[in-house]
């Protein structure tokens, strides 16, 4: 088999070898288990404290601020169950014609949702907490917003790459 038709993107880097080992793999989801309850701790601290009475202020955070969020978490699940080698288009490895192009598509409306995601989380920033002029107390309820749907999009990155790196443990029980 050719290696440079096999590979998703046809540029000619080159992949280090520590890469193909298992304990790279088990760190990769480690790393993005870490960064992702740490990009939801950051969400659940601000909402917490909006509704606090150490909150001096009528500012909460509301259901508005909470959609970024959640299109976030779907666009990582959305993008998590796709397998990479769906995208690579063998014919012989899965039934059904046009499976390439359908995962492809799939792909990039998870990217999408959690692309959306992170721009809701900086429209709500700006449009609910810097224009009003609000201080650092309050303006935190949006930076946590944004803060962790860019830690959610990290997490998702680093397990998908995680998942799909191919080590020697790898068996294929295709008949």
């Amino acid at each position: 088999m050719d290696s440079s038709r096999d590979r998703l993107f046809r540029l000619p880097f080159l992949r280090p070898e520590f890469l193909n080992n298992a304990n790279v793999r088990t760190a990769g989801v480690y790393l993005a288990g870490a960064l992702f309850a740490l990009g939801v701790f950051f969400f659940v601290d601000a909402a917490t404290y909006s509704k606090s009475a150490r909150n001096g202020s009528d500012v909460h955070i509301r259901f508005v601020d909470w959609i970024p969020s959640i299109c976030s978490f779907l666009g990582m699940l959305v993008i998590n169950s796709i397998d990479k080698a769906r995208l690579s288009g063998d014919s012989y490895s899965y039934n059904g014609n046009g499976v390439a192009w359908k995962a492809r598509l799939v792909l990039f409306f998870g990217f999408a949702m959690m692309a959306g995601g992170l721009a809701g989380a900086v429209t709500v920033m700006v449009l609910k907490y810097v224009v009003p002029d609000y201080g650092f107390p309050v303006l935190w309820f949006g930076v946590a917003n944004v803060v962790a749907n860019t830690l959610i999009m990290i997490s998702s990155a680093v397990l998908w790459v995680a998942q799909n790196v191919e080590d020697d443990y790898q068996y294929n029980l295709a008949l």
